[in-house]
């Protein structure tokens, strides 16, 4: 007998009551609104096929409904929450941050639907989790990556070498790729050599080729990179740790547009577009000897450079987004995005390895996290929260120790201002600002 299969649904377990408006919103949307209680965790059950997240309504509850959300939410931690807060509610609150610590995002009123039902489409998997702001690779929506975006578009037509600068793993071979694949030569190969990792010895036979016979070994002729990618585009990534003697014979190319191979004086004419990127001041290199300058100015026709990770703040969850739904396409796991305290750590972290590091990061916690939610730990920056922490705890002292400050010296100058400001040495208008710093209203105290 055939087993007729149920179609998926799309759900939201609405802890609270949602509006009419929020209602008629999420049905045109295709999701079903199941309406729930905390106190008694009804509404929670679900079909093995079904998309289903949860939306913690906080907008109306006091201390005990609250309490009993944070417990639903500790007891369900692998359903994706949403969480809807009041404007005025204390998110400094121990229990309110719990409850925004365990939710993927939150909402204030009045709620935009719109927003809300795109936030809801992500989770749900409908649509990748990030919005890409072009379609050549290059992600984020931060100030620093448009500008590399609109440099990338304004270059890739042009024929002429681009030098691209900046430190390791800020993406420079995804923005040569782009460079390419962007060019009229984007049919034609694309050849990525990195010239740090070629052995001294064989740097020129790996970029020129070489003839049989030309060194001992050389047993067949072989075609270099460069002839490889012939009508397409050579990366040289790390270029200023190419030898001076290959550093020549790359100057030759970029002047004649021809090449030698290795035991051959036959001068090959070749039609090849040239990328190059480095993490070194080349700048220095050129005056310290170990990089010849007429090359430096061949090579530096256009200059793209690449932000580090901690200038694209904005960047930072997305990107992680990125490499975590990438990462589920291949492989199984629980994790579906980050808890609210993990963005917050990926925000404050410097981030010295640039994408790379937030790449590896997050695929080693896709391995081991346990719950939808990636959380601090699974990202292995739980010493950034604790060091904010402690920030914000000296940061806190200071406040109430200049507001104690400024209260008693008001005190035993019976509120004199410009008695207060002489005592403390500064001036009236001061006496005044602090006085609206920290909410002394004089006429009260008086």
């Amino acid at each position: 007998m055939a087993v007729l299969r149920e179609e998926a649904r799309r759900c939201v377990v609405w802890f609270g009551q949602p509006d009419s408006e929020e209602r008629a919103g999420l049905a045109r949307a295709g999701w079903i609104i199941r309406v729930a209680n905390a106190g008694t965790q009804s509404g929670v059950g679900m079909r093995n096929n079904d998309t289903v997240v949860a939306l913690a309504d906080l907008r109306h509850s006091d201390s005990e409904p609250a309490q009993a959300m944070a417990q639903l939410m500790a007891d369900h931690p692998w359903l994706p929450w949403v969480a809807l807060i009041a404007p005025d509610m204390p998110t400094n609150d121990p229990l309110i941050d719990r409850i925004l610590e365990a939710s993927i995002e939150y909402f204030t009123t009045p709620v935009d639907v719109d927003r809300l039902l795109e936030s809801l489409a992500r989770i749900g998997g409908d649509q990748p989790l990030v919005a890409e702001p072009s379609d050549i690779g290059v992600t984020g929506r931060s100030a620093a990556i448009c500008t590399v975006v609109a440099s990338i578009r304004k270059y890739a037509p042009v024929e002429l070498p681009v030098l691209i600068t900046g430190e390791t793993g800020t993406g420079k071979e995804v923005a040569a790729r782009a460079l390419h694949g962007l060019s009229a030569r984007a049919e034609r190969p694309f050849a990525a050599i990195n010239c740090g990792a070629l052995p001294p010895n064989l740097v020129q036979s790996e970029l020129f080729g070489h003839e049989r016979g030309a060194f001992t070994g050389a047993n067949a002729r072989r075609i270099g990179h460069f002839e490889t990618a012939a009508g397409g585009t050579v990366f040289l990534d790390e270029v200023g740790d190419l030898p001076l003697d290959a550093q020549t014979s790359v100057l030759r190319f970029l002047q004649e547009g021809t090449l030698e191979r290795v035991g051959s004086s036959q001068l090959i004419k070749l039609d090849v577009r040239v990328l190059a990127a480095t993490h070194v001041d080349l700048e220095k290199a050129v005056e310290q000897g170990r990089f010849r300058e007429d090359l430096y100015y061949r090579l530096n026709v256009l200059r793209l450079r690449m932000p580090a990770l901690r200038e694209r703040e904005d960047d930072v969850v997305t990107l992680a987004q990125r490499f975590l739904d990438a990462f589920r396409e291949q492989h199984a796991s629980r994790a579906r995005s980050f808890s609210a305290a993990a963005r917050r750590a990926m925000l404050d972290f410097a981030w010295p390895g640039n994408v790379r590091e937030l790449l590896n990061r997050v695929q080693r916690a896709a391995v081991v996290a346990e719950d939808a939610l990636i959380g601090v730990n699974d990202l292995d920056l739980s010493d950034v929260l604790t060091k904010r922490a402690a920030h914000s705890s000296l940061g806190n002292t200071r406040v109430a120790a200049e507001r104690d400050a400024v209260m008693a010296c008001l005190r035993e100058s019976r509120f004199n201002v410009s008695e207060c400001a002489r005592r403390l040495k500064v001036s009236r208008v001061t006496i005044y600002r602090l006085c609206k710093k920290h909410q002394l209203a004089l006429d009260e105290l008086r």
